[in-house]
């Protein structure tokens, strides 16, 4: 792994867990759905929400521009999941852990091949 890799693998690390207990990446007052309340309530989902933020983040402002588009394209396939899961603890930590599989992967190519 070049530097650049380790110090965004660093940075995205130190971020998620660094993260202080209840900084999802929505805010709690304002939870209205099912799925949010249910994440606000959890500490677990609380946690995978903010590494699926982060890691979002960091893909996002590292995939070349034309890839950004199918980036945020799964996003919103992954809230739309993430909302079908109603409060269902274990099924949405299981849609947190694909996405995360899934911008890990995105991040994995990046770390081989670089934008760099």
């Amino acid at each position: 792994m070049t530097r650049i890799s380790l110090a965004i693998l660093g940075a995205a690390t130190a971020l998620v867990l660094s993260g202080p207990a209840g900084a999802q990446s929505f805010d709690c007052a304002n939870a209205s759905k099912p799925d949010e309340k249910a994440i606000c309530d959890s500490r677990q989902l609380a946690n995978l929400d903010v590494k699926n933020a982060t890691l979002y983040e960091v893909a996002r402002n590292l995939v070349a521009m034309g890839q950004r588009g199918d980036l945020q394209d799964g996003e919103q396939a992954f809230l739309k999941k993430r909302a079908a899961c109603g409060s269902s603890v274990s099924c949405i930590a299981s849609a947190y852990q694909a996405n995360i599989a899934s911008i890990q992967s995105v991040l994995d190519r990046i770390y081989k091949n670089g934008p760099y």
